[in-house]
């Protein structure tokens, strides 16, 4: 029971002395920022590859790493259903396509059949704004 007590008492000490994890401060995203697609449309019905250029209104594009007010750089969701967390670096992956060159648009290939896309802002860390940019989901069809 001491040897219980003793390791108890440990683990508490431990945990109190823990440093606390830090949240990734969040970039704030000026009033009316908004982020969209130029090309495709909503409902296209398309020949792959898909040519997909970004709108941005009320902020500039940076490259990734830039420390400048009002500015970010896109991130492009292919057929995601479920937003990542808003609160860290976005993942890259197949899924969760990084800009972070400064790009605005770029051709993807996809699978025949309906997709989704929608774009999402994110800081120099690759952490979405407070509150996040984010354009409509939109489908397309590709043949």
């Amino acid at each position: 029971m001491k040897a219980l007590l003793a390791t108890g008492g440990l683990l508490a000490a431990l945990t109190l002395a823990a440093p606390a994890i830090a949240e990734t401060p969040r970039t704030p995203a000026p009033a009316g920022a908004s982020v969209y697609f130029i090309e495709p449309a909503n409902g296209a019905t398309l020949s792959g590859p898909v040519n997909v250029r970004f709108g941005l209104k009320g902020m500039g594009v940076a490259p990734a790493g830039t420390d400048a007010p009002d500015t970010g750089h896109h991130h492009l969701l292919v057929d995601v259903a479920e937003l990542p967390g808003l609160d860290a670096p976005l993942p890259a992956t197949d899924h969760i396509r990084h800009f972070g060159k400064g790009q605005t648009e770029t051709e993807i290939s996809l699978p025949p059949g309906q997709h989704t896309l929608q774009l999402l802002l994110g800081d120099k860390n690759h952490v979405p704004h407070q509150p996040p940019v984010l354009s409509e989901k939109i489908t397309i069809t590709v043949q």
